[in-house]
C-alpha cells in the first residue's frame, strides 16, 4: 500500500513534459515556416529587382543605339514602373577616333529598387553595360 502512494502523480509529471516539448517543437515549426517564407518573398523580390533593372539597360542601349540619344538621366517610363518598381537609368557618352573613324561608347547604369530601404519589402539591383557605336 505504501508503494501505491509513491507512484501517484508520475503520469501527471510525464504528460506535463511531453506537453511542453511538443508546444517547443510546434513554435520551432512556425518559426521556421515564418523564415522560409521571408526568405522567399525576398528572393522573388531581387529577382524581379533584376530583371526591372535589365529591362532599364535595354531600354538605354537602344536609345543610345537608335537614336543617338544618351541622357545623363532619366526615369523609365510606364511599363516596367507599373510593376512597383521605380527604375533610374543614367548614360554617358564618350566619342574615340580610331584610325580616322569616330565611333560613340556609351556606359549605361540601371538601378531598379521598390519598398523602403531598411524593411522587409525593400530589394534593390544595379546593372552596368558599355556598348559603342560601330
Amino acid at each position: 500500500m505504501t508503494q501505491l502512494r509513491r507512484d501517484q502523480g508520475f503520469a501527471m509529471v510525464s504528460a506535463i513534459f511531453l506537453m511542453v516539448v511538443l508546444a517547443l517543437l510546434g513554435a520551432l515549426m512556425v518559426s521556421m515556416s515564418n523564415t522560409q517564407q521571408t526568405s522567399a518573398v525576398r528572393d522573388t523580390l531581387g529577382t524581379r529587382a533584376y530583371y526591372a533593372a535589365r529591362a532599364g539597360i535595354e531600354w538605354g542601349a537602344y536609345r543610345a543605339l537608335q537614336g543617338g540619344s544618351c541622357l545623363a538621366s532619366a526615369a523609365l517610363p510606364g511599363a516596367v514602373a507599373a510593376t512597383g518598381f521605380s527604375v533610374q537609368v543614367t548614360c554617358s557618352a564618350t566619342t574615340h577616333n580610331e584610325g580616322g573613324a569616330d565611333f560613340s561608347v556609351y556606359q549605361i547604369t540601371s538601378t531598379a529598387s521598390t519598398g523602403t530601404l531598411g524593411q522587409h519589402d525593400h530589394a534593390e539591383r544595379q546593372l552596368q553595360a558599355v556598348v559603342s557605336t560601330p
